[in-house]
């Protein structure tokens, strides 16, 4: 996309998600962030800029696309609530226990750990790229309180919808330089997430490898 385009230029993603808010307004700003909370392919790095550069040439209301795109994340998440509460526990396990190299120990110290932090996590990770649409299954799952969840995923939503809708706004026709930048963090949060995948299954491997050994060793 060259720098200076206007609406009518864009294409893929961003031309989708502009024809949205041409045909229905901030309400498709909301639609869009909806479908990116539960498709997180589709980038809030785009949509969001492009829904504060809308409103910078009058289509709608700063503020009204800062309240749709903020009811359109949570909207999202809680679609998402509801589909961990619908999994629950038990069917986690039992998919837990049936992957390899797993333990029911892993799971047991995961859901400990998301009983002492959820909160914090649920709200911090809904400006984290990735998990900003996957923290809400686990809150569902281990059922936190509804009130609590919506509360914690409105307030993180707002913060992180408003710094990017801002830049969208104020950036006016140069909205697009927000995705280089948010482009190079996510891809940091994909390789650190990737390096400790990695190193959890380097040592579950030489664990389990250690194991079978010792079973074969003669009493």
């Amino acid at each position: 996309m060259n720098p200076g385009t206007g609406q009518e230029d864009l294409t893929g993603i961003a031309g989708w998600a502009v024809d949205l808010m041409e045909k229905l307004g901030p309400f498709g700003a909301g639609v869009a962030i909806a479908l990116e909370n539960l498709f997180p392919p589709l980038p809030s790095e785009i949509i969001l800029p492009l829904a504060g550069f809308t409103a910078s040439r009058g289509e709608f209301t700063l503020a009204e696309a800062l309240i749709w795109t903020t009811a359109g994340s949570v909207v999202g998440a809680v679609v998402l609530y509801w589909l961990g509460v619908l999994i629950g526990r038990d069917r986690i396990y039992w998919i837990w226990e049936r992957l390899p190299l797993t333990k029911r120990s892993d799971l047991e110290r995961t859901e400990a750990w998301f009983a002492r932090h959820g909160k914090k996590t649920v709200f911090f990770g809904r400006m984290i790229p990735i998990f900003r649409s996957l923290i809400s299954v686990p809150a569902g799952v281990e059922r936190m309180p509804f009130a609590t969840f919506l509360g914690l995923t409105a307030l993180g939503s707002a913060l992180w919808n408003t710094t990017f809708v801002l830049a969208g706004y104020y950036l006016g026709e140069q909205w697009h330089r927000v995705e280089d930048y948010v482009g190079v963090f996510q891809w940091i949060v994909i390789a650190v997430v990737a390096v400790a995948v990695c190193w959890w299954l380097v040592l579950r491997v030489r664990s389990t490898v250690r194991a079978r050994r010792g079973d074969a060793d003669p009493a």
